[in-house]
């Protein structure tokens, strides 16, 4: 029976570690948020089959991502069917046993919410196991789209399973996974009210030490018009929070979004009130004390061979491919504190992590990538409205 890894990510841990990749990563690879080190760059597990060969590909990705300067690891209990965390248990116990890096120095990320199977079998399970069982009190409400559920009693499972998965005393980001997929079968107000219930779970799991952190990861919930169907006001969510927390500071402390050169909203739409005014998404996480993490950087490799001759000449001539170049655009996004990227071949992980080792994009050139896209989208019907996109707000979010 494997040990379990003592621990969590500290401030100590992660300038060691960014201290360690000094001679072969840029200075701003590295950037500061709520006491830790991120590098630009997060390894994410999400794609894949279920089967040894993947397994082996993800262990390896992980393994030489760590060596080649990525610390933060993003990973689900639903991916893969709780493989993906099992393939970050098994790569971080081998990086720590064999004393390539130190428990304090990395970032383990993960989520629950949704079920960990997706088939029949599984949601059989799951309704015998929890609804129809006099030892929990989750009724057939709370099991949404036969996939999601956010109920304290399932909560509090799936974290006690991450941590064995995983194979740490301590996750450092616990993601609450999507949760606007609840609000198809109900009103937004009962949203709230679970996730208030949710949050509970989360500050009792901070007080105990199974979590260090905790966050929303989401797919459409923050960057869609505040007047969708699917919309979260972030807001409301972080007051829930602080009220969850009572007479100390609450710990929710990161979102995860999608964000990439066809997918601009968190950026762009100002679909977040805070304090009276309309901002865009990582305009009101940066006045909310919240760390953004962006996800699908590369919009799932969809972006390979995609980006016109108009955009790629505006990059530097070090970044070769359009991975690297839509890597380079969003780990650039100002307030963004890490871009993750799925990666399984050694091949993939050596073309992506090279762009570690040069700068940001300067704000000006970002500024101007960032126009020629808007254009290009619009062109491609992608997006419509105005040439003229306010994009003033960002050098108060780039300070960050």
């Amino acid at each position: 029976m494997n040990m379990t890894i003592p621990g969590r990510a500290t401030l100590e841990g992660t300038q060691r570690y960014q201290k360690k990749h000094a001679n072969h990563c840029s200075p701003d690879h590295f950037r500061a948020s709520s006491e830790l080190i991120a590098s630009s760059i997060g390894i994410g597990t999400y794609l894949g089959v279920s089967d040894e060969q993947t397994d082996d590909l993800v262990n390896q990705a992980i393994i030489e991502s760590v060596r080649r300067g990525v610390n933060l690891i993003d990973t689900a209990i639903g991916y893969r069917n709780q493989q993906a965390e099992r393939c970050v248990g098994n790569a971080i116990r081998y990086l720590v046993q064999s004393a390539e890096v130190s428990r304090d120095e990395l970032i383990i990320c993960t989520k629950g919410g949704f079920l960990t199977h997706e088939n029949p079998e599984y949601v059989d399970w799951f309704r015998q196991h929890y609804i129809n069982s006099n030892s929990f009190t989750i009724n057939e409400k709370d099991f949404i789209e036969n996939c999601h559920c956010i109920h304290p009693e399932y909560l509090r499972e799936q974290i006690d399973l991450s941590l064995e998965n995983l194979g740490v005393q301590t996750i450092d980001i616990y993601y609450i996974h999507n949760p606007e997929v609840q609000l198809s079968e109900i009103d937004p107000s009962i949203l709230y009210e679970r996730l208030r219930d949710a949050f509970e779970v989360m500050e009792e799991a901070v007080d105990s030490g199974k979590i260090a952190a905790y966050g929303l990861a989401t797919w459409d919930g923050l960057r869609v018009p505040a007047n969708s169907d699917k919309y979260l006001n972030l807001a409301r969510i972080k007051s829930i929070a602080r009220e969850v927390a009572r007479n100390k500071v609450d710990s929710f402390r990161f979102i995860e979004f999608p964000y990439n050169m066809s997918m601009l909203e968190a950026l762009l739409l100002p679909n977040q009130n805070v304090q009276g005014e309309q901002i865009p998404l990582l305009e009101a996480a940066y006045r909310l004390g919240l760390t953004s993490i962006a996800s699908a950087s590369l919009c799932q490799a969809q972006v390979n061979g995609q980006i016109p001759d108009t955009i790629s000449i505006g990059f530097d001539e070090n970044f070769k491919t359009d991975c690297q170049r839509a890597l380079q655009y969003t780990r650039s996004v100002p307030g963004l504190l890490t871009a993750l990227v799925g990666m399984k071949a050694p091949n993939h992980v050596q073309e992506n992590l090279i762009i570690s080792a040069y700068p940001l994009l300067a704000m000006d050139k970002f500024t101007e990538l960032t126009h020629d896209i808007i254009e290009v989208l619009k062109r491609m019907k992608i997006v419509s409205g105005k040439s003229d996109f306010d994009l003033s707000h960002l050098s108060c979010i780039a300070k960050k």
